[in-house]
């Protein structure tokens, strides 16, 4: 069917609670978070058990081989916190050191493709990084709708399919 609002193959629905709401690409996804949030869990909680999943049953686009970035609201603080998961580079891989290879190579700027730009994923040390400040759930938790989900299969969604 056609959905009521906007171009037909675009967009996404919310799936809410009376205690708060989570949309992500996936349906799956958005109901590991949901879950997670009936179960007790704050948004922290859900948004690492929502990516988690995420990385599961959208692996070219989310998960713990990306990055994370966070801007939340801290009530505690009375003040925003943010958090960069940016992958970082190789220990002993400086800046100096990359321009040399990029002179080498003859380029101006890192490549697209290739190994100069690859980094170490940020998502698992930011999940914990931000879990352990903030989370109220156990971490093991949150990853268990993404184990259950990749070890048993999962129903692929009509966006994904297509």
């Amino acid at each position: 069917g056609s959905r009521p609002v906007g171009k037909p193959f675009a967009g996404r629905s919310a799936v809410q609670v009376s205690s708060g709401v989570v949309a992500s690409a996936s349906p799956l996804a958005s109901q590991a978070g949901l879950d997670i949030l009936k179960a007790g869990g704050n948004a922290v909680d859900a948004a690492i058990a929502t990516n988690a999943m995420l990385g599961v049953v959208e692996p070219m686009m989310n998960g713990m081989g990306g990055d994370i970035m966070v801007i939340l609201w801290n009530e505690t603080e009375q003040g925003v916190f943010g958090y960069n998961g940016a992958g970082r580079a190789a220990a002993d891989w400086s800046y100096e050191d990359m321009q040399e290879e990029l002179t080498r190579l003859g380029h101006k700027y890192i490549p697209a493709a290739g190994p100069l730009g690859v980094t170490v994923p940020g998502a698992p040390q930011g999940w914990c990084d931000v879990h352990g400040r903030f989370g109220r759930l156990p971490f093991k938790q949150l990853l268990q709708p993404a184990i259950r989900y990749a070890t048993r299969g999962f129903p692929v969604s009509e966006v994904i399919s297509s």
